[in-house]
């Protein structure tokens, strides 16, 4: 039986959000999974990087391979791509519990501010060809959460230290230790690196013709897609805390 065109252009098209249950679902595993490794800490939290770790780097290798025009080329992007996803797993292993927490918080909330700023505000776009969806009011709405995120971080860690005070816990005390004005500053700067490594990634991506990294977690592509913007900020807030911790 013959299907009539008109009748068939008419069908509704599947909804927009189609797909909302499977991230949603997905999201939740991912997050009791690294809930779970976070609460076991040490060498289990360790294992639950390097294995993260990996993940990106087997999907960095897949999308080089698919953008190599040659052996040496895909050697050099192999290369490369070893150095900086293992420099971002080893300073997230070694870097405290705390910090990490923070370096989290800082990229999910840039990514959040860039996400709702941008849909709110638009404007010009920084590099279409490139990701079509950021904008330079994203870019800025990111920064400002960032650096609201990094600001309560500081206060909050300087008020837990008044609490070792002789006068106890003090919101003026810690007012007075904190430097707000530096912690956002240094939050804004970071959060144009997780701006950076999401642009990275990509246009790996547009090179290498595919829309994820790679299809392993439903509704969401790869390990990769969900940690782009992670691995420039763990690079500098994991080596800033080991020069600290030497002495440089």
């Amino acid at each position: 039986m013959d299907v009539d065109p008109i009748v068939s252009a008419a069908e509704p098209a599947p909804p927009k959000n189609a797909d909302l249950p499977v991230r949603v679902a997905s999201a939740v595993v991912m997050l009791v999974i690294a809930g779970v490794a976070f609460w076991a800490g040490g060498v289990a939290l360790d294992l639950f990087v390097a294995a993260v770790a990996f993940g990106v780097f087997v999907e960095y290798v897949l999308l080089a391979s698919k953008i190599a025009e040659n052996p040496a080329r895909l050697g050099s992007m192999v290369i490369a791509g070893a150095i900086y996803i293992g420099w971002a797993g080893l300073a997230l292993a070694v870097m405290p519990e705390p910090l990490m927490i923070a370096v989290l918080g800082l990229v999910i909330c840039t990514d959040t501010g860039a996400y709702f700023t941008g849909r709110s505000l638009g404007g010009p776009k920084i590099a279409p060809r490139i990701s079509p969806s950021k904008t330079w009011s994203g870019l800025l709405g990111g920064m400002a959460a960032a650096g609201i995120w990094a600001a309560l971080v500081v206060l909050s860690a300087s008020y837990l230290i008044s609490t070792m005070g002789p006068t106890g816990p003090s919101i003026a005390a810690a007012l007075e230790t904190a430097n707000i004005g530096m912690a956002a500053l240094a939050g804004a700067f970071l959060a144009v690196f997780a701006q950076a490594g999401d642009f990275y990634e990509s246009w790996l991506k547009r090179r290498a013709g595919v829309k994820d990294s790679s299809r392993l977690i439903p509704g969401h592509g790869g390990l990769f897609d969900r940690v782009d913007g992670l691995l420039p900020v763990a690079i500098i807030a994991g080596t800033a805390w080991a020069a600290t911790q030497a002495g440089l």
